[in-house]
């Protein structure tokens, strides 16, 4: 039986149903799991085997990554001024080179950035597999990281030979994807409460996979009680290609083969229609909201303030580190806010919905209820920010504000089920620069040709 103590909590972020900021606080921690929250009174009498002082921290639940593509990181800053498709053909030859090693080290890469921007729990969305490369791969490098993992067996089917975007070399044929899904779901799922593993279906894009490989993975999906993720209306040409392919919209050709409901989220969504909004609405169907990588590739901005208007279920991911160029999940709910903006609405997303979209909302797109606020039962998943640095003199009146606005920081304290993961700002589950280097490595190799 592990016990920690946080005490007198400069500002902590509930997140909980009735938005709850608490100043001086402290919470207690019990094998993985919250006890107590509130003031020092509160918590249970007797002692905790580690206590932390948070006199200068702010504290949140755990920061949650909806869609990403772990892999991506070792391709960081190619194609710098194409849009989506262009971008997709540059690369394709290059992630054709990969090998498992490649896999399992860009994972770990990918998720040490992620810990120590906040994130606790993340999926991903690995659709490739060149050379022996399985999702195995990742499943072990993620759970070595300690994070909260949901991975998402991605895949491609249609390649350039039969109208599809990739090169014939790294599509699978769909019988063999739908068996290894399968072998996957069986081998590592697990779905009980406080899990810290679970495994999603997920076709990698209208452009890559077949009608019939989307409605058999939803079959299997449902069949075994998994959720579904893909992309969807990303960028116009990914409309004109659905219009072209299929002769509907993005969210109609979602709905015609059983991609909407409350076990679905789509990443991306950026030219969804007022109408595909309704239809999302109507069915629970997620969507995660990437906005640095729209920007990036220059594909729009998504209508995320109508989406949270009309009921939509949304959350955030950092997507792929070679189509953002960062893994910083705090950064990326600053980016929201701001490019919700844009538009001269400067009420277009507060501080406060913006970190909701990062925690709650990332919880429910991700159909979770043990994560996403800090309550008693609730997973002991939070994290906490030093407030004496230069980057938040002059707006601690307003901590939480303060977060957003000023400049994105690392985290001082990240703990994950109960199980310390950084601590003063540094990484406790394994040595990052031998990790830099040996990802430097194999990312220069990879790009050059040399894999």
């Amino acid at each position: 039986m592990t016990t920690i103590l946080l005490h007198d909590i400069h500002t902590l972020v509930t997140m909980d149903d009735q938005l709850r900021e608490l100043q001086n606080a402290s919470i207690f921690i019990e094998d993985g799991v919250i006890v107590a929250i509130g003031q020092a009174q509160d918590m249970p009498d007797r002692p905790a085997d580690l206590r932390l002082s948070m006199a200068q921290h702010l504290v949140l639940p755990g920061l949650i990554n909806t869609h990403h593509h772990m892999y991506q990181s070792l391709t960081r800053a190619v194609a710098p001024d194409a849009e989506l498709f262009g971008w997709l053909k540059t690369l394709y030859p290059i992630w054709a080179q990969m090998k498992p090693e490649h896999i399992q080290v860009s994972t770990r890469l990918s998720v040490a950035e992620l810990l120590l921007s906040g994130c606790t729990t993340s999926s991903d969305h690995l659709y490739i597999f060149p050379n022996g490369c399985r999702l195995d791969d990742e499943i072990e490098a993620a759970q070595a990281m300690k994070i909260r993992f949901h991975a998402t067996r991605g895949s491609m089917s249609v390649g350039e030979s039969k109208g599809g975007l990739p090169p014939d070399r790294v599509v699978e044929e769909e019988s063999n994807i739908l068996h290894d899904t399968r072998r996957l779901i069986e081998t590592y799922h697990r779905p009980q409460r406080y899990s810290m593993m679970r495994v999603g279906v997920a076709p990698c894009s209208p452009f890559s996979v077949s009608r019939d490989l989307m409605q058999e993975s939803a079959h299997l999906a449902r069949s075994y009680g998994v959720t579904l993720h893909t992309h969807l209306a990303e960028n116009q040409n990914d409309i004109d290609y659905s219009l072209s392919a299929f002769g509907m919209l993005p969210g109609q050709y979602a709905e015609s083969v059983g991609w909407v409901g409350d076990d679905v989220w789509h990443a991306h969504c950026v030219k969804l229609n007022d109408a595909e909004i309704e239809q999302f609405a109507h069915t629970h169907t997620g969507v995660c909201h990437c906005p640095t990588s729209n920007m990036r590739l220059a594909s729009g901005i998504a209508p995320v303030r109508k989406m949270l208007d009309r009921g939509v279920l949304v959350g955030l991911g950092v997507d792929g580190t070679a189509s953002n160029d960062s893994g910083h999940l705090l950064s990326e709910a600053r980016q929201a806010l701001l490019l919700q903006r844009v538009n001269e609405n400067p009420s277009g997303l507060s501080a406060r919905e913006a970190i909701r979209l990062a925690t709650r909302g990332g919880a429910d797109v991700l159909r979770r209820d043990d994560v996403g606020y800090l309550a008693p039962q609730m997973a002991a998943d939070l994290i906490a920010y030093r407030l004496d640095q230069v980057e938040f003199a002059g707006a601690l009146h307003d901590p939480v504000t303060a977060l957003l606005f000023c400049r994105s920081v690392n985290v001082d304290l990240s703990i994950i089920n109960g199980e310390v993961v950084v601590k003063d700002g540094q990484l406790t589950v394994l040595d990052l620069p031998r990790l830099i280097e040996d990802h430097n490595r194999l990312s220069l190799a990879l790009i050059r040709g040399e894999a």
